[in-house]
């Protein structure tokens, strides 16, 4: 049965398009169009990426607002974004923007939206724009299907939270090394590395699944064997950490630089860098927490998960 169209509320997140930001750079799309030519580029695949994104947004909004009351929000206005328990929010855009605003949700129903097929491959992005009356249908007659996603999350000695759907980095904010005494369960030792990533399932095919596969094949041109990544489910309870080319010297140790973390692990990071520490999620380093001399960070799997619609 469905409830009256005034009960309900979607969300419609979206992004700016590459020609939204060259616009924004040059002032004006004649300005953009030049510089891209000047450079030899082809400007019309801008346009064109942008007009079936434009579509693609215009379709979700159209079929929504049969049903619903309708909100847009870019996805920089996410983190001071207040949903309701009841929303039901959709993400247009690349993979990122799903995962970028899960961890804004606290267990409403988010459904990602492929804006182009062609263009991106989208393992987050089950639906495109024109089923989306069709799940909706489904979810407001509460007979949809979901998926749990296990998060990772870092907080700080003075109560600052961040939270990762694919990763977490932990480190220098420049190619500076970055200088920490790392706690793993009862071991602790003093570090300089470019930095720790810690992997979520859903991440563990992203950054952490590139620095595996780096360190697969040095070990394999010096003969050390073959290993590879280990799968891992969205919804599994682990995070798995890996520190980026650990220095060894006579004050620094390089023996805790991979690992799993469970709910009942301990895993800590205290910053000894003067500045220019930081953490930060999913790859928004514009959303980070200072992490700079005497900041304490632990590191844990997040005790809400996010919800996906499938």
């Amino acid at each position: 049965m469905i409830m009256e169209r005034g009960m309900n509320k979607v969300v419609i997140v979206t992004r700016k398009t590459r020609l939204n930001d060259l616009i924004y750079k040059y002032n004006t799309i004649e300005q953009a169009k030049f510089y891209i030519e000047h450079m030899g580029a082809d400007f019309s695949d801008y346009i064109s990426e942008d007009k079936r994104y434009q579509e693609a947004v215009a379709e979700v909004m159209e079929v929504s607002e049969k049903y619903a009351r309708v909100q847009r929000i870019d996805r920089d206005f996410l983190p001071n974004m207040i949903f309701g328990e009841n929303d039901i929010v959709v993400a247009v855009g690349q993979d990122g923007l799903v995962a970028n605003t899960l961890k804004y949700l606290d267990a409403q129903p988010l459904i990602g939206v492929n804006p182009d097929t062609s263009r991106w491959d989208g393992m987050l992005l089950p639906f495109e724009a024109g089923e989306v009356e069709q799940i909706l249908l489904k979810i407001i007659g509460g007979n949809h299907q979901l998926k749990e996603i296990t998060m990772a999350q870092a907080k700080t000695q003075d109560g600052q939270i961040m939270l990762a759907v694919n990763d977490l980095f932990v480190g220098q904010k420049t190619h500076v090394s970055a200088r920490y005494d790392i706690t793993w369960n009862r071991r602790t030792e003093y570090q300089s590395s470019s930095g720790i990533i810690i992997s979520t399932g859903l991440g563990s095919t992203g950054w952490y699944r590139s620095i595996m596969t780096q360190a697969a094949g040095i070990a394999e041109e010096f003969g050390r064997g073959n290993f590879k990544c280990e799968d891992m489910g969205w919804d599994e309870n682990k995070l798995i950490f890996v520190v980026r080319e650990p220095f060894p010297s006579c004050s620094t140790k390089t023996e805790i630089i991979y690992g799993k973390l469970t709910k009942t692990d301990t895993f800590k990071i205290l910053s000894k860098m003067p500045g220019n520490g930081v953490v930060f999620s999913d790859g928004i380093e514009s959303d980070a927490i200072e992490f700079n001399a005497g900041t304490e960070i632990t590191i844990q799997i997040a005790p809400k998960k996010g919800v996906l619609v499938v």
